[in-house]
């Protein structure tokens, strides 16, 4: 697993790309909207499906529907890849 925490000063543009850098469509992913701890549970598993321009799609879901918006990203973790 390769995490990716974001830094808390990058806007969405650059949380964009810090992602699209560290993975690709197809990885199945982890992502957390704040720091891990034992209270806090992983926000979202799946696969990437998409960088879309307001948010990072998994498993084809719309924001609405289990997608992670860039802004709400504090690291995200690569769990496989293809």
């Amino acid at each position: 697993m390769t995490d990716l925490t974001i830094p808390p000063d990058a806007d969405v543009d650059r949380t964009k790309a810090l992602v699209r850098e560290h993975l690709e469509i197809g990885d199945t992913v982890e992502v957390r909207s704040e720091d891990r701890t034992e209270d806090h549970q992983t926000d979202v598993v799946g696969e990437l499906t998409g960088f879309e321009p307001g948010y990072l799609e998994i498993d084809g879901q719309s924001l609405e529907e289990g997608s992670v918006r860039y802004d709400q990203i504090h690291t995200i973790a690569r769990i496989t890849s293809e």
